[in-house]
């Protein structure tokens, strides 16, 4: 009778393998932070759906529909057209579009402050965490990382799919004249400058969090600063790339695109600004011709561009300052 064969060599190897250290952390992180907030995940990925299948829509039955109204309702011969209810559900599926990543910065401030760093400093949870396996840097670490990819992964699927919608209406926006490049919600919806603030968001959320160390203050530091940052970068938008100058004989230069300045020049060579079109020159014999500052449609990437740039250097640098910040309140725990 023979004996029974044991397990051979390669079973003994698996069954006394260890996992690596190194990653079942790092997956047990990313695990505890989805599931510590997700209600927010859920949140934020109705949200993102929500536009997703709005944008789909508008793109395709949406802007047809609504192209048909305007054609049957012959409003291209008409000097005013009232808009039906095509044109409206369209224009509703693409506002809450671009509202969401209009509004996501600000939402994501708010949270970053008060629910993902503040609340479980402010609860002790943290520093028990730091104590166990995790150090504070792989704490911060995941606990920035891991929403950094939710969200930008939100916010690039619904610029792509506004992008395609802005091919497929350009009939439409040009017959009605609306929606233009350079308005703030369609300038951030069509690149990538809403990605870069949504980012930001999280990381000024994550240092006042650090700093603060209450929910509530933090939200609202994360929250006004968020809008503060954006607000001031959005009115100096038209300073982030040199304009172009239109020079004209005539009071209304043929210029196309997001207006800077516009005046006369006088027989000196003195610009005069006059950007509200009014009277000013009719009492001046020394009109030597008119102006427009102005950036066409082609400064679009390049605004784009550095615009996105400036956010992106300021957020890394809240980055650094969060785990400076983090390093010092841990004190000995690393």
């Amino acid at each position: 009778m023979t004996a029974a064969t044991g397990p051979n060599a390669e079973t003994l190897a698996a069954r006394s393998e260890k996992p690596d250290p190194a990653v079942t952390p790092a997956r047990g992180l990313v695990r505890a932070v989805l599931r510590l907030h997700q209600s927010a995940l859920w949140f934020w990925g109705l949200f993102v759906g929500l536009a997703v299948v709005g944008l789909l829509w508008a793109a395709g039955p949406g802007v047809n529909e609504a192209w048909a109204e305007y054609r049957a309702g012959d409003c291209a011969e008409a000097d005013y057209c009232e808009i039906g209810a095509a044109y409206n559900r369209y224009e509703l599926a693409v506002s809450f579009a671009t509202a969401v990543l209009a509004v996501a910065p600000v939402m994501i401030g708010a949270w970053a402050g008060g629910a993902l760093i503040a609340r479980e400093l402010e609860s002790g949870t943290a520093r028990l965490a730091w104590t166990q396996s995790v150090t504070p840097a792989r704490w911060l670490a995941a606990k920035l990382a891991v929403p950094a990819a939710v969200i930008a992964s939100g916010t690039i699927l619904v610029t792509l799919l506004h992008r395609l919608l802005w091919g497929s209406d350009e009939e439409l926006r040009h017959a009605l004249g609306n929606r233009d490049w350079f308005q703030s919600e369609t300038f951030a919806a069509n690149g990538t400058v809403a990605t870069a603030y949504a980012l930001f968001a999280l990381a000024l959320g994550a240092v006042a969090g650090l700093l603060i160390r209450r929910s509530l203050p933090a939200l609202a530091a994360g929250l006004l600063g968020t809008a503060a940052l954006a607000v001031t970068l959005q009115s100096n938008r038209h300073l982030l790339w040199p304009v172009e100058t239109l020079v004209s004989r005539t009071k209304e230069p043929d210029w196309t695109g997001e207006m800077v300045d516009r005046g006369f020049i006088s027989t000196t060579g003195e610009r005069v600004s006059d950007i509200g079109c009014t009277d000013i020159s009719c009492d001046r014999t020394d009109v030597a011709g008119y102006y427009a500052d102005f950036h066409p449609s082609s400064h679009f990437w390049p605004l784009q561009l550095v615009e996105t740039g400036i956010v992106l250097a300021v957020t890394a640098l809240l980055v650094l300052a969060a785990f400076r910040l983090l390093r010092r309140s841990a004190g000995g725990l690393g």
